[in-house]
C-alpha cells in the first residue's frame, strides 16, 4: 500500500487545447518545489500523485504543495490496486475509529463492475464491521472516506481535501518587475501578480548610508519569503540617495517624494527591459499616502511606457495586513527599519501636484546623469 499525496489542479482545466502547456509549467513547479526532498511525481488524468518520498517529511511537502499556485486542492492518502480487499486495506488506514461516517467514492473508470454508490456501500459495511464506534451519516458526516478509481486500475483512497493556493502556474503569464520595499504593501502585491502566473523579478531602490544594511537585510529576508511562492527570488538594488540629495537641494520641498517616484520608474523601467519584464508591479494602493493620490500615480505613468500594475489599488490597509500575515510577510515587513521614501520627507508633500509644475521642477535636475548614477551603483542578489 503505497503513500502519496495527491494533487489536483485549479483553473488550468480552463484552458481547452493549451492545457498541455499550462500542465507542463505545472509539473514543473511542483519538482521545483520540491527541491532537496527525494520523491516521484507522476500525472496521471486531472491528477497529480506525489510518491516514494520519506513518510517522516510528508508534513514538509504538503507545505510546500500548498504554496504551489495553479494547486486546487491535495490529499494525502494511498494508491493500491482497485480490488475490493485493497481498497478495505487502504480505507481502514484513513478512516476514523468511532463518530459518523461516510464512504464517497468517484468512478473515473466506468467499466468498474461495481457502481460508486455499490462500491462506496460495502466499504462503509466492511468498515462497520471492523470498528463498532462507527455511525454511518450521509448527510452530515464528521469523516468521510473518499474513493477514487482512476482508469489505470488503482484507486485512490484518502480522507480529507486540504485547500491549494489556487491561481495559475508561475510562469505562463509572462514576466513583471516588482518594486519592493522593506513594508507591508508591496511583497502582497508581488504575491497577487505570482498568484495570476506572472514571473515576478524584484528591485529595490536604497539610500545608503540613510538607510542602512539592516534595512537591505530586511528586504532580502521578503524577497526569500516571496520566494516560497514565487519559486524564485532575484533581487536587484540600486543606491538612490545621490538622487534625493539633489532633488532636497534643488526643487520645492513638496515635490522630494513625487519627483523621487518619478525617478524610481525610469530606473525599473530600464532595468525591466535589461531584465526582460513586460510589466512593472507596485503595492500602491490609491489615497493610501500623498504619492498614491491619482495625481501622483499619473505623475509616476507618465515616465514610462510599460504597462504599470497595482493589484492592490483598490485594497484598504486592513485588506492588505490580512493578506500579508496569510502569506507570512507581515512580521519581517513591520521591522524598524527605515525605506528610502522616509529619507528627506517633506512637512507637507504634494497630494495633488500639477504635471506642469512637476515637470518644471525637474528640469533643474540632470536627470539623465542622476539615473545613470544610479545604475552603477546596480546589486543582485539571488537568493
Amino acid at each position: 500500500m503505497e503513500k502519496v499525496i495527491i494533487i489536483r489542479y485549479a483553473e488550468i482545466h480552463l484552458k481547452g487545447k493549451n492545457r498541455g502547456y499550462f500542465e507542463r509549467v505545472f509539473s514543473i513547479n511542483l519538482e521545483r518545489a520540491m527541491r532537496g526532498i527525494r520523491h516521484e511525481l507522476h500525472r496521471t488524468s486531472g491528477r497529480y500523485l506525489m510518491a516514494n518520498f520519506p513518510e517522516e517529511r510528508a508534513g514538509e511537502i504538503c507545505g510546500r504543495i500548498a504554496r504551489v499556485f495553479g494547486v486546487h486542492s491535495y490529499s494525502e492518502g494511498f494508491c493500491v490496486p482497485n480490488d475490493l480487499e485493497s481498497i478495505f486495506a487502504a480505507a481502514k488506514a484513513v478512516a476514523p475509529r468511532e463518530g459518523t461516517f461516510k464512504v464517497q467514492t468517484h468512478r473515473a473508470d466506468k467499466r468498474y463492475p461495481l457502481t460508486s454508490m455499490e462500491l462506496s456501500a460495502e466499504i462503509g459495511g466492511r468498515l462497520l464491521g471492523e470498528f463498532p464506534a462507527l455511525k454511518v451519516d450521509v448527510h452530515e458526516p464528521e469523516h468521510t472516506v473518499f474513493l477514487d478509481l482512476r482508469e489505470n486500475g488503482t484507486a485512490l483512497v484518502f480522507g480529507s481535501f486540504e485547500r491549494g493556493a489556487g491561481g495559475m502556474p508561475v510562469g505562463t503569464s509572462g514576466k513583471g518587475l516588482l518594486l519592493i520595499s522593506g513594508g507591508i504593501d508591496s511583497p502582497v502585491a508581488g504575491y497577487m501578480m505570482a498568484k495570476r502566473g506572472m514571473t515576478v523579478e524584484l528591485l529595490h531602490f536604497h539610500s545608503y548610508p540613510y538607510t542602512n544594511e539592516g534595512a537591505k537585510e530586511k528586504v532580502k529576508e521578503l524577497a526569500k519569503l516571496l520566494g516560497r511562492y514565487s519559486l524564485s527570488a532575484r533581487l536587484t538594488t540600486l543606491n538612490v540617495a545621490h538622487i534625493q540629495e539633489e532633488i532636497h537641494r534643488t526643487c520645492a520641498a513638496e515635490l522630494n517624494v513625487t519627483l523621487l517616484r518619478r525617478f524610481m520608474f525610469r530606473l525599473a523601467e530600464k532595468m525591466a527591459y535589461e531584465l526582460g519584464a513586460k510589466c512593472l508591479v507596485t503595492g500602491e494602493s490609491l489615497g493610501q499616502v500623498a504619492s498614491q493620490t491619482i495625481e501622483g500615480i499619473t505623475s509616476s505613468n507618465a515616465v514610462v511606457k510599460l504597462p504599470v500594475l497595482r493589484p492592490l489599488i483598490g485594497f484598504d490597509k486592513e485588506e492588505i495586513v490580512l493578506l500579508a500575515k496569510k502569506i507570512g510577510t507581515y512580521e519581517t515587513s513591520v521591522l524598524p527599519y527605515e525605506d528610502c521614501c522616509t529619507v528627506f520627507l517633506p512637512d507637507f508633500p504634494a497630494i495633488k501636484p500639477k504635471l506642469s509644475f512637476i515637470e518644471e521642477e525637474e528640469r533643474k535636475l540632470d536627470v539623465e546623469a542622476l539615473l545613470r548614477e544610479a545604475l552603477a551603483t546596480k546589486e543582485t542578489f539571488e537568493l
